[in-house]
């Protein structure tokens, strides 16, 4: 049984539900390979990149790789690499493990002794964890491989750019790393949940994001004669209004498709009308069919608006990303995986964000699933949220991670 959407139901349910035959995964991580991660998460933490930047990560990623043996392959861009490990009998589909290797461009607010050393740049959404996680379960199945003990191949995927409108994930797939695969995982970092657990859901996890850019234009002139012109900051006002609210009537609202604005511009002086104004904003919905009709129910709100104000509308839709929907049979894995190795109250219910995430793209070729990497100390309040400068994390989900890729990997070697 898996996760049905939106699930709250305790792990102790699932577990009295489903069989634990599957659980002769092997045990922790020695100490010395968990000191060593923790050292190569922090260094990372100090020299964040941004995306289609990550070429120290990159060398670092594909040094330590072909010191254990591996043979990582680098991207065609130049930045973020894969590694296959353990045997392939030549038909049967990968399982592929993804990282996502980009820093943001925030400073670093934090006082430790990891802190970035770079001006401006800062791991504030917890790549480092994700991307040493990945690792560290590549170092462990490679050593599984060299023993017999890994039933089938597995891909490292090190994804640049996820920060990245649309996301690095589609030029990572043009570059033709999901070739021969057959299924897709993924954690995140979750300041909500605490360490040692993850929150895992069926069906959409976050939802789609995309940009938007409108140009509004008109002849202009004085303030004292706005009848003989086009009042563009009014346009701008209602698009900025009422445009949200037009978007909002023309959809499901079960959809959750909202606009919202960051940018509005227009005019330098109190008694000119202004020739240009400009908004910028983002597109967010919360289930895969209402995003795709999106670009049209945005675009004719806004053109409506302008016409009724006289104001010619250029109107640059950016498409983002569209939902990550977690598949039920990889879902389930993820669930099995993390009960062998932490028992069944590891796994929680967790909501939908809002957030988007470029993961997503994999999930229109591949059935896959993401889940939530609890990195909150354990009995400490929420700390600093995603995307803040003083984002941190409690190291011990660097271990969490590595068992969770781990387990899912000999799980499902042994699954049809």
């Amino acid at each position: 049984m898996s996760l049905a959407p939106g699930a709250e139901r305790s792990a102790t349910v699932f577990a009295a539900e489903r069989p634990t035959a599957e659980s002769a995964v092997p045990g922790l991580l020695t100490e010395a390979l968990r000191d060593e991660l923790i050292a190569f998460r922090r260094d990372l933490h100090m020299h964040p990149e941004l995306g289609n930047q990550e070429f120290r990560t990159t060398a670092a990623l594909k040094a330590r790789l072909e010191q254990a043996g591996l043979e990582p392959r680098v991207l065609a861009s130049g930045t973020g690499l894969i590694c296959d490990i353990g045997p392939w009998d030549g038909t049967r589909p990968f399982l592929a493990i993804r990282a996502d290797i980009d820093a943001l461009p925030i400073p670093d607010t934090k006082t430790v002794p990891y802190r970035s050393k770079v001006s401006g740049r800062a791991h504030a959404c917890g790549h480092d964890v994700h991307t040493t996680a990945a690792l560290g379960a590549g170092l462990v199945l490679a050593e599984l491989a060299e023993q017999g003990r890994l039933p089938h191949r597995v891909r490292l995927i090190f994804q640049p750019a996820e920060e990245v409108l649309p996301g690095g994930a589609t030029d990572a797939i043009e570059c033709g790393v999901l070739d021969n695969v057959g299924r897709i995982i993924a954690v995140h970092c979750d300041p909500k949940v605490e360490v040692g657990k993850i929150g895992l859901r069926t069906g959409p996890i976050t939802s789609a994001c995309d940009r938007l850019e409108v140009s509004l234009d008109g002849p202009g002139g004085h303030s004292a004669r706005p009848h003989l012109t086009t009042d563009l900051v009014m346009a701008a006002a209602k698009v900025a209004t009422e445009v949200p609210a037009l978007v909002a009537r023309r959809i499901d609202a079960r959809s959750g498709l909202a606009v919202t604005w960051g940018r509005l511009e227009a005019g330098h002086a109190c008694n000119v009308i202004p020739q240009h104004a400009e908004l910028s904003g983002t597109v967010r919905c919360l289930d895969l069919p209402s995003w795709r009709s999106a670009p049209d129910i945005v675009h004719e709100a806004i053109d409506e608006l302008a016409a009724v104000h006289r104001a010619k509308a250029t109107i640059n839709y950016i498409r983002g990303v569209p939902p990550v929907v977690n598949e039920p049979a990889v879902t389930e894995l993820l669930y099995d995986a993390m009960s062998v190795r932490r028992g069944p109250l590891s796994v929680e219910g967790t909501e939908q964000s809002l957030g988007g995430e470029d993961f997503s793209w994999y999930l229109e070729h591949v059935p896959g699933a993401m889940v939530r990497l609890g990195v909150r100390p354990v009995g400490e309040a929420v700390r600093g949220d995603l995307h803040a400068g003083d984002f941190d994390v409690d190291e011990g989900a660097v271990q969490v991670g590595v068992e969770l890729f781990t387990a899912a990997a000999l799980l499902d070697g042994h699954r049809p």
